[in-house]
């Protein structure tokens, strides 16, 4: 193998998993270090830079870093990651004297956002802040789509939505709320130099059996009736109500049913509950509230009496899978079963709309329905306009979002300067050495063994009582030092210097998963082979460093290292070295935060 190039930013990127998982490519470890040091407006600013929405995410992101977290490789729990960034949200203060400020020369180019969700607001923060005006249209008469009108209040207070949206709005960005847009072309007209459409998926799929029509005043698309509930237009349902559908909107209908009213309420999926789109912790709330989750159930019919909905009848399934793995659900044979019903949510799914959109425009759409996009650019076919969020791939989550919304105002802001989108602006990287002394760093790296740890919940009688009390109470900063305690710091990296070395060994001794080997080069299948531990995971790099006075090399594999810094505890020339990889991916000429000394 060559010799590892750890100059490049994607490497140590990539070992800092959470952080790679994360699409907004958040720096996890170092906020979670600065929430240790109780420094929590400096965890907060690093969160708003990167993911915009701190104590929004904080309670309902989808947390794709979790399960890429090091942590879960040495035991079942990953870092509380999400929750974390909650804390830094919780107790942070007032930091309105530490957001930037667009500059006094604006640029004179306007863009237009459709939409105030959280890829709009991410433009419309990115853009004001380099200087253009950025006006948000929206139908709704409040800013935040999705996240105020389909996320239930229990799960996330108004309050939190209020402020993390108004910091975007005060910084200039003219809001034009109570306006839905009906024609690109009008806007297109209005003198806007691009547009951005961050408009969401906002059409539920419906579904069409025998007894839609004639039971059509109890049965419900579940986005709509989310969105009811937060107006205030619906209070109560039925005792007995069916949610339909295997996803997150399916959770929040079903736990939203049990505060209206709901007494047997179910959810019925049609798939496995391990295929269930819903994450874990979402389902795992939903039973906790008393909600059976029932499986491999095909709906047939809507039972209704004198123009009443009754029930549902279900045809029982199983999986077959052929012989490339492919899985289909074949009926069992089992007679069908029947469940009584005063009310039926369906949320079996989203789709996108885009009436407003004249055909003719030169904004190309697939046969999905989506816009024909250039993936790096999110740029459609017609230049000046641009897609994020759901509305470019369909249903997704607030922080990919984000992610679109921090590539598309850079593709923006390219296209108003006169350069190419596709010029991409490389990220921030540095790798600085962490070393205090000899053998000391300016890191803890003691590393805990305590056990992941729950975050407190109120009694379910009182969260079941009012659909508007917060479910969960988040951590207490007790419980907060003792989770991020928990970090591995995978992002400070074992940097190996081999003039330095002197093949002793000692930190191949000392290491406690053997992920170091001096030996001989080696194609790269091979040498994963004959490692003091095979490097079965090919998806995670070998660090691979020549130069050592035997002709061998070192090699390490990153997939299994703690990051414990025994190894330069350990070294007695200093050949290894600690050294703490900070990356923040590009943005409009945003300033970065600026953390207390």
């Amino acid at each position: 193998m060559k010799p590892t190039e750890i100059g490049h930013p994607d490497y140590f990127h990539k070992v800092v998993d959470c952080q790679w998982a994360c699409p907004a490519h958040t720096p996890v470890p170092h906020y979670i270090r600065l929430i240790a040091a109780g420094r929590y407006a400096d965890a907060f600013m690093v969160n708003w830079h990167s993911n915009v929405f701190p104590g929004i995410l904080g309670r309902t992101c989808d947390r794709p870093c979790e399960p890429a977290c090091r942590r879960g490789r040495v035991e079942t729990e990953p870092v509380a990651i999400c929750r974390l960034k909650r804390v830094a949200a919780d107790y942070k203060g007032d930091i309105t004297a530490r957001l930037p400020v667009p500059p006094q020369h604006a640029t004179g180019r306007r863009v237009a956002c459709v939409g105030a969700g959280p890829a709009s607001l991410t433009v419309a923060r990115d853009l004001a802040l380099a200087g253009h005006a950025v006006t948000v249209f929206d139908a709704e008469a409040q800013a935040g789509g999705f996240i105020r009108f389909q996320i239930p209040r229990f799960r996330l207070p108004e309050s939190v939505i209020d402020e993390e949206v108004g910091y975007i709005l005060d910084l200039g960005v003219e809001a034009r709320l109570g306006r839905r847009v009906d024609s690109l072309r009008a806007l297109l007209h209005d003198g806007f130099d691009a547009v951005f459409v961050g408009c969401g998926a906002p059409r539920g799929r419906d579904l069409r059996v025998p007894g839609r029509e004639e039971a059509a005043a109890n049965i419900h698309i579940g986005l709509d009736w989310l969105a009811s509930v937060s107006f205030g237009h619906v209070k109560a349902i039925g005792r007995r109500v069916l949610v339909l559908g295997g996803g997150n909107t399916a959770m929040d209908c079903c736990r939203s049913a049990r505060r209206l009213g709901g007494v047997d309420v179910r959810v019925v999926v049609r798939s496995g509950f391990e295929e269930m789109k819903a994450s874990p912790w979402e389902k795992e709330d939903a039973m906790h509230e008393d909600i059976p989750i029932l499986n491999y159930l095909v709906p047939k019919a809507f039972t209704h009496a004198e123009g009443r909905l009754t029930g549902m009848t279900f045809e029982k399934v199983r999986p077959e899978y052929d012989a490339t793995g492919r899985r289909s659900l074949v009926p069992t044979g089992e007679p069908d079963v029947f469940m009584e019903a005063d009310d039926v949510l369906i949320a079996v799914g989203q789709e996108n709309a885009f009436p407003w959109i004249e055909r003719d425009l030169g904004v190309e759409f697939g046969r999905d329905g989506l816009p024909v996009l250039d993936p790096m650019t999110l740029q459609s076919t017609l230049p000046r306009v641009f897609f994020g969020g759901d509305a470019a791939f369909g249903p997704k989550n607030i922080i990919w979002a984000v992610a679109h919304g921090h590539e598309a105002a850079i593709s923006i802001d390219r296209l108003l300067n006169g350069e190419d989108p596709r010029d991409r602006p490389p990220p921030l990287v540095n790798l600085v050495s962490q070393k205090m002394g000899i053998h000391e760093w300016s890191y803890d790296n003691d590393v805990s063994i305590d056990l992941r740890y729950k975050v407190p919940h109120i009694e379910k009688s009182r969260a079941l009582a009012d659909i508007g009390t917060e479910v969960e109470l988040g951590f207490d900063l007790d419980l907060a030092f003792k989770e991020a305690q928990r970090c591995l710091n995978c992002d400070v990296q074992t940097v190996f210097a081999p003039k330095l070395c002197i093949e002793c060994d000692a930190c191949v001794d000392i290491c406690p998963v053997d992920c170091i080997t001096f030996t001989a080069n080696d194609e790269e299948p091979a040498l994963r082979q004959h490692l003091n531990a095979p490097a079965h995971n090919v998806a995670q790099s070998l660090y691979v460093a020549d130069g050592l006075k035997t002709g061998r090399i070192m090699a390490k594999d990153e997939d299994v290292c703690l990051h414990c810094g025994m190894c330069a505890e350990r070294c007695p020339t200093g050949a290894w070295d600690m050294q703490r990889f900070f990356l923040e991916t590009a943005q409009v000429r945003a300033p970065l935060p600026v953390l207390a000394e």
